[in-house]
């Protein structure tokens, strides 16, 4: 990557673990921390926020260029040319957690308890920014996390089935992000850099009930964009089989302000709409919500058990 924009990446918050790999702490880290509200994930699936690394074993390589995405699109790479060790990106990672969550130790307002935790992760996120199915070792990063008792969620765009066909280890959960109910509203939506990204993800979509882990299909939904298609949306569920679907609103943050709007931001009202309607076209349970982060779960039964980290 060009030092140069390396540079605004660090002032932004990125640590970098490798040529390719990065490591950032996310709003509800401090959240979970100093005012104790964990993230969505905490509330759904169980994991602990504080102790969770939010990282990507390819920061400047993606298939797509979403618009809907509030991180900065430097991507022009679809490969990664000398892709990180798995074993150092995990040392790294580590690591720099510690040394990034370092400064929350002298504010009064912080929960020693956390803190004392968060020095030992036991989750990441393998979704900080870029395509994390384009690294090359990705089965092997995420054997050397579990490795060290770190679950792991995967988040992938579901173009590059192939990798997810061979995954050894499967990663504890999976989320697949199923952005647009059809091939029109993808191209123009999610902007993608290869061929045949749309069947490329419909083919995940056909592997998903095959694969023996926790899976997840999550649909970011744009108003005036891809909130209106809620049968397409049904069809592509139901072949896919996921444990959970998580329909989560789009928020006006970050880098996509240069392309989207605030009208372009649904009301958790209207993600709780779309959920019953997916609900009722599925078969799916409404399990759970956060009005903050304009998300509800459903899932395939009603006994799925949280993720136990403790």
């Amino acid at each position: 990557m060009d030092e140069a924009l390396k540079l605004i990446f660090k002032k932004q918050g990125y640590a970098f673990a490798g040529e390719n790999s990065a490591v950032k702490l996310c709003h509800w880290f401090r959240e979970s921390i100093l005012h104790n509200r964990p993230c969505y994930k905490e509330t759904f699936y169980g994991i602990r926020t504080h102790r969770c690394i939010q990282m990507t074993p390819a920061f400047n390589q993606c298939t797509q260029n979403c618009l809907f995405c509030w991180r900065y699109q430097a991507f022009n790479e679809t490969y990664i040319k000398n892709p990180d060790d798995p074993k150092e990106i995990v040392e790294n990672t580590i690591e720099l957690q510690r040394k990034l969550i370092s400064g929350y130790g002298g504010n009064p307002q912080t929960d020693r308890k956390k803190f004392i935790e968060a020095q030992d992760p036991k989750h990441v996120a393998i979704s900080l920014t870029g395509e994390p199915t384009l690294y090359p070792y990705l089965g092997d990063l995420i054997r050397e996390y579990h490795k060290r008792g770190i679950t792991t969620f995967l988040v992938t765009n579901g173009t590059m089935p192939e990798v997810l066909e061979n995954l050894d280890p499967l990663p504890t959960q999976l989320y697949i992000t199923v952005a647009a109910p059809n091939e029109e509203i993808y191209k123009k939506l999610l902007s993608p850099m290869i061929p045949k990204g749309w069947e490329r993800l419909n083919k995940t979509l056909e592997l998903l009930p095959s694969l023996n882990t926790r899976k997840v299909i999550r649909h970011t939904l744009v108003k005036n964009w891809n909130l209106e298609y809620v049968e397409e949306y049904a069809k592509l569920d139901l072949k896919a089989e996921p444990h959970f679907i998580e329909p989560k609103g789009y928020v006006y943050v970050g880098y996509s302000r240069e392309r989207m709007t605030r009208e372009n931001m649904p009301t958790h009202l209207e993600i709780k709409e779309f959920s019953n309607k997916l609900s009722e076209l599925t078969g799916y349970y409404i399990m759970d919500e956060r009005e903050d982060s304009r998300v509800v779960l459903l899932q395939k039964e009603k006994n799925i058990p949280k993720i136990s980290q403790d």
